[in-house]
């Protein structure tokens, strides 16, 4: 594991990019796994703004996000294809058709998460996965459980999650309560993952996942299991590490 503190979360989203846009000029058509939320808008902004400056080309690449919340239609602002074609894939020179988001509106929704990981699986995998980090732990919407989830799966959304998440809805009664979410072994087959995280009040389950034990009730602590994991924090001072 790879910790790169930060001094603020423009400093943690430049230093994300930086990453992000490495493996995107070594590797042209490599596969990148997104995720949403307002951690990594500034990480968007920032490839959006070197992509207008020339330094980058995306039209090769493909992508393939995290999750989406079931019941949300592609064009309802709330929904994360949405929230992706806002930030990054209307603003760069990405192939549409080559970015991938979970379809919350399928009349099946099991076959479309079955679906979902054979795609990940005809991709190749993904080559570099960009993770936020949920203050109960969740990664994706893997919420804590006393399982790991392997593979994409509909997850009900805990209390925490929809109390967050609700600030992006009219009412908390509007969030919805379920989501399809890639799974623990899609996300920890990625070649390389890159996990993003700002702010104090996250610094004690940042603590937790990094270093406490690996548990489902902490879904991030399978992250300390990979082997190619870069985590940049950003506003938290000095991690306490536990001996």
């Amino acid at each position: 594991m790879k910790l790169i503190k930060a001094s603020d979360y423009k400093d943690m989203s430049r230093k994300a990019a930086n990453i992000i846009s490495a493996q995107v000029i070594l590797h042209p058509s490599c596969v990148l796994g997104l995720a949403t939320g307002s951690t990594p808008i500034g990480t968007y902004e920032q490839l959006v703004e070197w992509y207008r400056k020339g330094d980058l080309d995306f039209s090769l690449i493909h992508s393939v996000n995290l999750d989406e919340y079931c019941g949300l239609s592609p064009e309802n602002p709330q929904s994360y294809r949405y929230f992706m074609n806002c930030h990054l894939f209307h603003l760069v020179n990405i192939n549409e058709k080559n970015t991938y988001v979970p379809n919350g509106m399928a009349s099946d929704l099991q076959e479309e998460c079955r679906r979902y990981d054979q795609l990940i699986s005809e991709l190749g995998g993904i080559d570099l996965q960009l993770l936020g980090l949920g203050h109960n732990g969740h990664i994706g919407f893997n919420e804590p459980n006393k399982a790991f989830e392997k593979t994409t799966h509909i997850v009900d959304l805990g209390q925490s999650t929809i109390e967050a998440n609700s600030r992006f809805f009219p009412t908390i009664e509007d969030v919805p309560r379920q989501a399809i979410t890639m799974g623990i072994k899609s996300i920890m087959q990625a070649k390389k993952i890159l996990l993003i995280v700002n702010g104090e009040s996250k610094k004690e389950i940042l603590r937790r996942s990094l270093y406490g034990p690996v548990t489902p009730e902490v879904p991030a602590s399978i992250l300390q299991l990979h082997p190619d994991l870069t985590v940049i924090a950003g506003e938290m001072g000095e991690l306490e590490i536990p001996q």
